[in-house]
């Protein structure tokens, strides 16, 4: 994935009477060149999240088909062990919050709400490490593969520590357009 932040293009503007602006790192569109400044969006602003459920340190880079993420490892009341390690199936959440972050950023550029996702499963989650101990600088990427209209997608994912890949997975995601009719439960007739 580092081939693929490398090759991102450069999607500076230079103006004939103003020095060129600093590289920002920014999502271009084939309809404009404007670039968006998503490592100015917090996390929580792109996942339909809160608190400490947001594990996501920060998004790095996004466009119309990926993602990429930060997150340190730190302890975690919720999933992690006393030295501060976190489980290696919490790599799976880590996928999942960067899709929901990929889907919170065309959100945002689209003007849009932040919609509820939900993460369907995976067919294989290989996770090379035993834990994710604490301090690790992770790298979490995402990158659409599939996406229909009703909302159905699948994005392959992977976990970096440096060069050294971790883990990956390919998740496969669902957006309703609805979601609160999605999850609301028809209340049962009553048995008088």
């Amino acid at each position: 994935m580092k081939d693929y932040v490398e090759k991102m293009p450069d999607t500076r503007v230079e103006a004939s009477l103003t020095p060129a602006p600093q590289p920002v790192t920014a999502v271009a569109t084939a309809d404009t060149a404007t670039p968006w400044p998503v490592t100015d969006w917090p996390v929580a602003e792109l996942l339909p999240h809160s608190g400490a459920a947001v594990l996501l340190d920060k998004v790095l880079s996004c466009d119309e088909d990926s993602l990429v993420a930060s997150v340190t490892v730190r302890p975690h009341e919720g999933y992690g062990d006393s030295d501060g390690n976190l489980p290696a199936w919490l790599g799976m959440e880590f996928m999942a919050q960067a899709v929901g972050a990929w889907a919170g950023c065309q959100a945002r550029r689209a003007g849009v709400p932040v919609q509820l996702g939900f993460l369907l499963g995976t067919r294989r989650y290989d996770c090379r490490v035993p834990a994710f101990t604490a301090g690790m600088a992770l790298t979490i990427t995402a990158e659409r593969s599939f996406q229909d209209a009703a909302g159905m997608g699948v994005f392959l994912c992977q976990i970096h520590l440096g060069e050294d890949c971790l883990a990956e997975a390919r998740l496969n995601v669902y957006s309703p357009p609805d979601a609160g009719a999605f999850i609301d439960e028809p209340q049962p007739a009553d048995a008088a």
